[in-house]
């Protein structure tokens, strides 16, 4: 390990990314890794921050580095060169919720890419080695920073205690989504319904075996994937009288409102995702093994130096996964201050 300087995107406000140098981290002696990114997935909490200079009750109070949805390979230490996928979470371990195995409800933990903690898109970071996740051969830099969008979709079936021969729907087929549609087909889901209006991601879903929901009633358990009141909407419909309804998405503004007459009448029981809990070896398990795929999600791959366009294309939603190769060497970052189009 040569390098002394390395480049970072900050984030200093919505629509607002500045590239600079930075001196490379030097890890904690014994404890952490210095780990070289090599792909980092842009999330819709990533989007979030980016379009509106926060998430829920968090602000951009301090130049941020976004990014969760991490890969790399370490360099230097004991464990120089290997490949791995990096948790975003460290709990606190100590904690009510930790000691009860909610990790990822420790009111302290810290997370890659939200507050004080900054996230993947620099070219390295110090990351604790026992959040470190080795890769086999068989998955590639881009699938593993996938593994994070598929522990979230793991965490939300886990939830959903669905059951043999369900019928399942699924509400908003971007990648977590998509994910739940291949899980659910794998955990024995008898039907998959999708409601989706972009053409090209219900596409995709159909290819990963699901049809386009129509009536209502037809659901036992629903994934809401959007975060929009008019998507709980939809999930509240699809659910069958005493259904399960699983609210994965997060809402713009930290607000979600639905029909509660709706919701009542039915019986139905609505769960909250928070993250995702240890998931993240059984997640590189399901992919190993070709379970689940996770290379069709990819469909645009910037640099660092593009990070802007990057963060605005994901908000665009013209495609599916946006991934940055922060190690990969790009031209200068020049559009700062791009405008920011979303498209809902």
């Amino acid at each position: 390990m040569t390098e002394v300087s390395m480049r970072v995107a900050r984030l200093h406000g919505a629509g607002d990314v500045r590239l600079q140098d930075e001196d490379v981290p030097v890890p904690a002696s014994g404890t952490d890794r210095l780990v070289e990114v090599r792909s980092v997935g842009i999330c819709g909490s990533d989007l979030h921050w980016f379009t509106e200079g926060g998430i829920g009750d968090a602000v951009v109070d301090r130049p941020l580095v976004l990014g969760h949805e991490m890969a790399g390979v370490i360099r230097g230490g004991p464990d120089d060169g290997v490949r791995v996928a990096i948790d975003p979470a460290i709990p606190c371990g100590v904690c009510e919720p930790c000691r009860d195995g909610y990790g990822n409800l420790c009111p302290d933990v810290v997370f890659a890419g939200h507050g004080a903690c900054d996230g993947g898109l620099r070219q390295f970071l110090t990351w604790p080695a026992e959040r470190l996740h080795p890769l086999p051969d068989s998955i590639s830099d881009d699938d593993g920073a996938l593994l994070e969008p598929l522990g979230v979709a793991l965490h939300a079936l886990d939830l959903s205690h669905l059951r043999m021969a369900s019928t399942v729907a699924v509400v908003g087929c971007g990648p977590i989504g998509l994910l739940l549609v291949q899980l659910a087909r794998r955990h024995g889901a008898t039907r998959v319904v999708a409601a989706e209006p972009l053409p090209h991601r219900m596409a995709l879903a159909e290819k990963f075996g699901a049809e386009a929901a129509g009536a209502e009633n037809v659901a036992d358990v629903v994934f809401e994937v959007s975060g929009s009141d008019a998507a709980v909407e939809t999930a509240l419909r699809l659910a069958k009288p005493g259904a399960r309804v699983v609210l994965v998405g997060i809402p713009d503004g930290d607000r979600t409102t639905f029909s509660a007459a709706l919701g009542r009448r039915k019986g139905l029981t609505l769960v909250m995702v928070r993250r995702m809990g240890e998931v993240y070896p059984r997640a590189i398990d399901l992919v190993a093994r070709g379970l689940v795929d996770l290379t069709p999600l990819v469909s645009d791959v910037f640099g660092l130096g593009e990070v802007t366009t990057a963060l605005a294309t994901a908000a665009a939603r013209t495609g599916m996964k946006v991934v940055v190769h922060p190690a990969q060497k790009t031209a200068e970052l020049t559009d700062t201050t791009a405008p920011v189009t979303t498209t809902s």
